[in-house]
């Protein structure tokens, strides 16, 4: 049986959806992704660990259903580059509250950001407890893949904290989810060094946050180092977010507000 709610009929998803269903809407981005990845790479990521982590969830015996991939988002920090597509901080979060509002109309009340792109981290948190006030869902945000910044060892470069976006990582995916649609003529590096040197300023975790455009860095708006990337290393990386995925989906279907 189909996972993808959108194949449903109406009456179909009236009956299949109860007050222990999961939602899940995967978020990604029509965005630069400099010269060697194509603009919908968030979009590809989070529709792909969706279906992949859906189905296998699924398979697993929970109840659990995933949403049509929202694609154009909270990209302006690419809004310099030619492609990029974005929505307005505003009209991205009544989009997401429209969403919320709209499966009130079934029985399920859990709804799951599945994230792939950074931009909309800081609004769909904030989503996160709109929805949960104005409409009672339970509501949950989760990245769609684990890329980390690559550090020197096991085959990656050293991206001194900042490989973010379309670096050796996020490279390595797309070679192993759509490779047709990488160039590996167009890899390279630009990998702002000196940030990393911060102890408190920074990407990836590091508590002192700053406003950017991706071409702050350099002209590609590319922001770590794609050379050296490869489809098995994106394999790798995209078989743990999606155990990942499937993990956490597990432990929302426990989740409780009070014990």
């Amino acid at each position: 049986m189909t996972r993808l709610l959108a194949e449903l009929s109406g009456p179909a998803a009236a009956e299949a959806l109860t007050d222990k269903s999961i939602i899940v809407l995967p978020t990604g981005a029509i965005e630069h992704h400099g010269p060697h990845l194509p603009l919908a790479t968030d979009a590809i990521v989070a529709e792909a660990s969706a279906t992949a982590a859906v189905a296998r969830a699924a398979a697993q015996g929970l109840d659990v259903w995933q949403l049509p991939t929202l694609s154009i988002t909270k990209s302006d920090e690419h809004s310099w580059a030619p492609g990029t597509l974005w929505l307005t901080p505003e009209t991205m979060m009544q989009t997401i509250v429209d969403i919320g509002r709209s499966l009130l109309t079934t029985r399920a009340r859990t709804l799951v950001f599945l994230n792939g792109h950074g931009g909309n981290v800081a609004l769909l948190n904030v989503a996160n407890r709109e929805l949960r006030r104005r409409f009672g869902l339970r509501t949950f945000f989760m990245p769609a893949a684990r890329v980390p910044s690559f550090d020197g060892t096991d085959g990656g470069p050293d991206e001194h904290g900042t490989g973010i976006h379309a670096g050796h990582g996020e490279t390595s995916m797309i070679m192993h989810l759509r490779p047709e649609l990488v160039d590996p003529s167009k890899f390279e590096a630009t990998v702002p060094a000196h940030i990393g040197e911060f102890r408190h300023i920074g990407f990836n975790g590091k508590p002192v946050t700053f406003g950017w455009l991706s071409n702050d860095f350099g002209p590609t708006g590319v922001l770590g180092d794609p050379t050296g990337a490869n489809a098995a290393h994106g394999a790798q990386l995209f078989e743990d977010s999606v155990s990942f995925v499937v993990e956490a989906l597990e432990e929302i279907s426990r989740f409780d507000y009070t014990a």
